[in-house]
């Protein structure tokens, strides 16, 4: 019989397991937390869970959106932030072999030692850890060129839910032997191992970059002016957009006056050696639009407009509670999309705030509530908006989270877009890996 972990059932800790930034509240606390601090310590708590049928609820830094890592009755929550080392870099391979705690800015700032990025760039960078990314597949503001954490990801250590140790993937570039299980694992949640180990692919950093933001009439035309991007041939490392009622609460939180130039705003950034040459080229594809194009002359005054789109959140969240959802799109659809989660807001009679990822369709509706306490239930309205919005999003080819997770706030949604038989085909895979049902139970599909 395996040992018990060293199990920590204080008030303090099981009430900071018990909830996320997603807001997410549950009607009862997890049993306990176990901080690891090694891979030996992981092994021998999903050995122990797995031999007395214990839930096991992974864990890092907290700063999910979907109450994926949120821990509940009856469980034992696994936080491994505490297994935080980079392991190494390599630059002549171009990849850095990395423990989960990480923080993901961290290892970006220790690849650019060597003239090198980790090139996924969520808008938690500097709270999310590698763990949590990986789990959840993010992506984040250079997504439109450089893709999502699964992009970036060679090979995974993984305990399974019985405590043994796997090594899936490899270390170059290419390879197809077997089945693609570094892909399987990306995303999973939780529900199929907790990684413990990963080697991350890394690419050059770019020697430059040119940034710029262009303001249009409405978010709709934003949305629509990125098909004319697309068409131009030029491919940004970052388009984003916010719409107007966003501008409006940066500006009440930072005293800008950015709603006063359109009523809505992409931000582009191009990167490389003809960064300034394909950035000229978005600008004036944009112009031809009626954009008010704005070009950055300096690294400092490039920064200050993607501060802008960075402070999106903070200034919703200084508003009152906020539900932060997360869907996708065809990019072609963008436009109509953003119509419709506005005509959603006027019918629900709640304020929705949207902004996101325009280069990959991505897009972030935040509903906003008057605040309340952790454990109040979120209002009625609020919650039949955010019911319209993921109805909307599979209605027009999309997804209902394209890279916050399914977590246990969109559960009841996964059945609806997989449809039942992919559906049961992955609880299938899942019973397979977790036969005893003891990891993450009540999250994902």
């Amino acid at each position: 019989m395996t040992a018990e972990p060293r199990i920590d059932a204080g008030e303090e800790a099981r009430d900071a397991a018990a909830r996320d930034r997603s807001g997410w509240a549950g009607s009862a606390r997890p049993a306990g937390v176990v901080q690891a601090t090694s891979v030996d310590d992981v092994r021998r708590t999903l050995a122990w869970a797995d031999e007395t049928g214990t839930p096991v609820v992974t864990r890092g830094a907290g700063s999910g959106l979907a109450a994926a890592a949120v821990g509940v009755a009856g469980a034992v929550v696994l936080d491994v932030s505490g297994i935080d080392r980079i392991l190494e870099i390599d630059p002549v391979e171009q990849l850095a072999r990395v423990e989960p705690g990480v923080i993901t800015a961290s290892l970006d700032a220790a690849a650019a030692a060597h003239g090198l990025m980790y090139a996924p760039d969520p808008g938690s960078v500097g709270i999310s850890t590698i763990g949590g990314n990986i789990a959840t597949n993010a992506g984040g503001l250079r997504g439109a060129k450089y893709g999502v954490t699964r992009d970036h990801v060679l090979a995974l250590d993984v305990v399974l839910a019985d405590g043994s140790l796997v090594r899936v993937g490899r270390e170059t570039l290419k390879g197809v032997t077997g089945y693609d299980l570094v892909g399987l694992f990306t995303g999973s949640e939780g529900t199929l191992g907790v990684v413990v180990g990963a080697t991350l692919r890394l690419v050059p950093r770019p020697v430059r970059t040119a940034t710029a933001t262009a303001f249009l009439p409405s978010a709709a035309a934003a949305a629509g002016a990125t098909a004319a991007i697309a068409g131009s041939g030029a491919r940004p490392a970052v388009l984003e957009i916010i719409d107007g009622p966003t501008l409006e609460a940066i500006d009440a939180l930072d005293g800008s006056a950015l709603a006063a130039r359109g009523g809505a705003c992409l931000v582009v950034q191009t990167d490389g050696f003809g960064a300034d040459e394909e950035l000229a080229l978005v600008a004036a594809t944009l112009r031809s639009l009626g954009a008010d194009v704005r070009v950055a002359a300096t690294p400092e005054e490039a920064e200050s407009l993607l501060a802008a789109r960075r402070r999106a959140l903070p200034a919703l969240e200084a508003r009152g509670r906020v539900l932060i959802e997360d869907i996708a799109v065809p990019r072609g659809r963008l436009a109509h999309a953003i119509e419709r989660i506005h005509a959603i807001a006027d019918e629900e009679r709640v304020d929705v705030y949207v902004f996101g990822h325009a280069g990959d369709g991505n897009l972030h509706p935040i509903i906003v509530t008057p605040p309340a306490g952790p454990s109040d239930p979120m209002p009625a309205e609020a919650q039949a908006a955010a019911d319209r919005i993921f109805a909307l999003a599979i209605e027009l080819g999309g997804t209902i989270t394209a890279e916050h997770g399914v977590g246990r706030l969109k559960r009841a949604w996964a059945e609806r877009e997989l449809g039942p038989e992919v559906h049961a085909l992955q609880t299938r895979i899942r019973a397979l890996l977790d036969p005893r049902g003891i990891l993450n139970p009540g999250s994902s599909v």
